[in-house]
């Protein structure tokens, strides 16, 4: 079984910045495929960011050039620096984990990221 558990997240004013970590343990996978999701009320939790254990990225074109994922120099791991935050990102980021090419996630409980004045 694989267990993933992210931390950050928070109350944060419009273009302030926040840092998400995601870290997955037990029977994780040579190659594998980890990131974000995000859910806001009423809507359907759609991709936010990813990267796989060879390094690459992929971004929602509504993040692109303000959130940055990475690796966190350990396997297994992945933060994501979201910069110029906005209003329209509030939602609950759930982090994701799963073998490359396979099509079952993993996932965290998610956290909670509020943008507001």
């Amino acid at each position: 079984q694989v267990q993933v558990v992210e931390s950050g997240g928070g109350l944060v004013q419009p273009g302030g910045s926040l840092r998400l970590s995601c870290a997955a343990s037990g029977s994780t996978f040579d190659t594998y495929v980890m990131g974000w999701y995000r859910q806001a009320p009423g809507n359907a939790r759609d991709l936010v960011a990813s990267i796989t254990s060879g390094g690459t990225t992929v971004y929602a074109e509504s993040v692109q050039g303000r959130f940055t994922i990475s690796s966190a120099n350990a396997k297994n791991t992945a933060s994501l620096q979201m910069n110029s935050l906005k209003t329209e990102d509030t939602a609950i980021y759930y982090c994701y984990y799963r073998r490359q090419y396979s099509g079952i996630n993993y996932w965290g409980k998610g956290t909670v990221v509020t943008v507001s004045s």
